[in-house]
Order: C-alpha cells, then sequence, then structure tokens
C-alpha cells in the first residue's frame, strides 16, 4: 500500500506531501478550507497581512530544504537604514538600543542555559533581574506568550539567540506567504500529488484512508485531538491579540517597537516589501500575548500604546484596521523540564502520523511545522515499504498518479 495520504493543506502538509511523493508514493492531500496554507495564509486584497508565520530564518532547516528544490522565491532582509528604526520602550520611553544585559545574555549558546530552571530564574543569575525581564520580553515575539520568564530557561534562550543573530537571520517572502505556498503547491502538482480542496475529513473517512496507507494528520493539534478522538493530544500554545493596522506613510515612523516592559511587539512590513499595502500606505501587524484570564482589550491598549510611541499621530493616519484573538494557536511552548521531544508524538499507531506547529520537533516558529511534516514524511514512506528519497528529486512514477487541483 503506497497510497500514503495527507489531511491539511499547510507548511506541514505541503512539506509531507511533496516528501512522501518525491520517494515514489501515490500521495493526495486533503485540505479543509477552499484555499491551502493553513496560518500561512496571506489576505487577498489590497492590504496583504500574513496571518501566521510572517519570517523564514536563514539558518534553519526550511531555508535549506525549499532553496534545494527551487522553492524559495525572492525573500528580503532587513533593509539596513531601516534597522537604524529599530525602537524599545524600556520604563515606558521609547529607546533606540536595548540594554547592554540584554545583548550579552543572548550572545550565550543555547546549551548553556538548562532545561529544568525557568529562563527568568537563571537568567537573572547571568545578568540580573532588569536585564533578565527585558531578553524574556523581547524574546517573546517568537514565543506569543504572556509570562516568557517561566518557560524553560533552555526553550527561551534558544529563540532569543537567533532573534538576535547579527547579521539578522530573518527573511520576510516577497508577496506574504500566499506565494510561497503557491510555489509548494504547484511543485507538488508537478510530483503528481493529488490536492483536493474543500474535502474535510472526519473520523469515519480517516478510517477509509488509512485502509489503503499510512495516513499524515497535519492540521492543528485540537483538530487532530478530535479527529484521532484521543484525548492526550494536549500541549500549551499561547494566547495573543494580533493587530493589523494600515496607515498613512510618515516619515520618521519606526520599523519595528520591541516592547521590554511587557511581551509585545509592532512591525512595519512595507519597510521590506512595500507591495504589502497601497502606495503611500504602510502596513503595521503586532503581536501582544495576553494570559488565560485577561481580556482582549488588554492587549489591544497596550498594542495602541506602543502605536503612541513609535508611529506618532496614527489614529488619524488610519486607513485599515483588523483584530483578532489566536487562542492556542501560536505554537507550543515548552515549560521548565520539558522540551520539544516531550510534546505528542509523531508517531500515533496504526499508520498514523502527526504533524504541525505543537508536536515533537524542533525548531523556530513555523520550522516544527516543517520538521515535523519532514519526519512524519519519512516515517510514512518507510511504513508504505518504499525507500525514503531526501535528494530533492522523485525517484520513480508514482503509479496511477494524478495532479491537478480537485474541488469538491
Amino acid at each position: 500500500m503506497d497510497h500514503i495520504h495527507v489531511i491539511g493543506g499547510g507548511l506541514a502538509g505541503l512539506t509531507a506531501a511533496i516528501t512522501a511523493a518525491e520517494s515514489g508514493a501515490r500521495v493526495t492531500l486533503h485540505e479543509g478550507h477552499r484555499t491551502l496554507g493553513g496560518r500561512a495564509r496571506t489576505a487577498d486584497g489590497p492590504y496583504r497581512a500574513n496571518e501566521g508565520p510572517h519570517a523564514l530564518y536563514r539558518r534553519g532547516p526550511h531555508w535549506t530544504w525549499l532553496a534545494r528544490r527551487g522553492l524559495l522565491g525572492a525573500a528580503v532582509p532587513v533593509p539596513p537604514l531601516e534597522g537604524l528604526r529599530f525602537r524599545f520602550r524600556r520604563a515606558g520611553a521609547a529607546r533606540r538600543t536595548p540594554p547592554v544585559a540584554l545583548l550579552r545574555l543572548a550572545r550565550r549558546a543555547p546549551r548553556t542555559a538548562p532545561v529544568d530552571h525557568a529562563f527568568l530564574e537563571w537568567a537573572a543569575g547571568q545578568v540580573g533581574e532588569e536585564g533578565a525581564r527585558a531578553a524574556a520580553n523581547f524574546a517573546a515575539t517568537a514565543l506569543f506568550h504572556h509570562d516568557p520568564g517561566a518557560l524553560s530557561a533552555r526553550f527561551v534562550q534558544e529563540r532569543l539567540h537567533r532573534l538576535a543573530a547579527f547579521p539578522p537571520e530573518a527573511h520576510y517572502p516577497v508577496g506574504g506567504w500566499a506565494p510561497l505556498v503557491e510555489r509548494m503547491a504547484g511543485h507538488a502538482r508537478g510530483l503528481g500529488v493529488g490536492i483536493e480542496t474543500a474535502a474535510r475529513v472526519d473520523t469515519r473517512t480517516l478510517g477509509e484512508l488509512a485502509r489503503t496507507g499510512p495516513v499524515v494528520v497535519a492540521t492543528s493539534l485540537a483538530s487532530a485531538r478530535a479527529l484521532l478522538d484521543d484525548a492526550s493530544l494536549t500541549w500549551e500554545s499561547g494566547r495573543t491579540v494580533l493587530l493589523d493596522l494600515a496607515v498613512r506613510t510618515r516619515r520618521g515612523d519606526a520599523f519595528v517597537v520591541s516592547d521590554l516592559d511587557a511581551p509585545g511587539w509592532l512591525e512595519r512590513f512595507t519597510a521590506q516589501d512595500p507591495g504589502l499595502a497601497p502606495a503611500g500606505e504602510q502596513l503595521i501587524q503586532g503581536q501582544f500575548p495576553i494570559g488565560p484570564d485577561a481580556r482582549r482589550a488588554e492587549g489591544t491598549a497596550r498594542a495602541e500604546e506602543l502605536l503612541d510611541l513609535g508611529f506618532p499621530g496614527w489614529r488619524e493616519r488610519t486607513t485599515w484596521r483588523v483584530e483578532a484573538l489566536a487562542d492556542g494557536r501560536t505554537g507550543a511552548v515548552d515549560r521548565p523540564g520539558t522540551t520539544w521531544r516531550d510534546r505528542p508524538s509523531v508517531v500515533r499507531g496504526d499508520g498514523i502520523f502527526l504533524a504541525g506547529d505543537q508536536v515533537a520537533a524542533p525548531g523556530l516558529l513555523s520550522e516544527v511545522s516543517f520538521t515535523s511534516g519532514l519526519e512524519a514524511a519519512v516515517l510514512a514512506v518507510k511504513a508504505a515499504g518504499l525507500a525514503v528519497n531526501t535528494a530533492g528529486q522523485r525517484s520513480r512514477t508514482a503509479p496511477g498518479a494524478g495532479g491537478g487541483l480537485k474541488r469538491t
């Protein structure tokens, strides 16, 4: 049975489908929505805001995998002059530089941070409590958690170290994530992957698919929990207020405002990709983690405080605004005493494999979806009795493979 089914058409699902097809499997991808991408969707219309991830990290495995297959496309770094417009809120005021203690801590290798201690406790012993709190709040941009200092020191330090790397690792797909998703989908079709959109899979359908070969479930963890009827599929994630805002261009606006007094981040994405908004306008996106019992208005209020610091007159200049609350869908966070290996396993038994951003796979932000999708596909290929091919080229023509986009 060399037919592999992939449920979910986000980054994890597309990665899994491509990897399985490259090894000669007959692959069908089932996506419940009418469009692919999962949380890596980019809004249609004049304001091309990304729903989920925003950047690819140059030293990460996803970057190399995409580049090897010619799928990377145009990805731009932070323009040097915009880097001079980085602002940090410290003690309520906007400053041009972060605390020296934060920079010192960010240089420390992640392996020096203990898994079993909270980040704030460990970091305070390295650079003092003030610097440790600033570092925790800075790292929150890759954590989406209201109390980053309470998370595992190793987990937070891994993200702090990469976020503060120089030159910056982050590169931004031109046009948002939609063009990258389209390239991945086109590559999958070229390998013979059948892609079905608006094709929701329920528990009964899953059982039918599993009788024809291995299945990769590449959905959110909550959806996988319901689909597999497995209450053990849980892991902590953040709760974050998301803000998308377009303003008329004003000379001197900040590029980034990082809140070091509390977790929070604003970034002007048209700085590196002007096409994300109409001419004469700027697209700003931000994230403000809040506690489990906090109201969304608390995150909104903090966002507006940062806007006041970095974008004077933003209220009068606003042309478009959208807010949302992301609850439990911003990726895994690891508490002291746990690592990514303790998250729900990729292997679920009976030929079922799990992929997504809250499962047992390493990486920063969207890299977790990628690495888990790759691992799930490799295991599914082996379960189908095929040889694994990781060279990025199809090993043979899959029997009966049919490409093209099927809408049901």
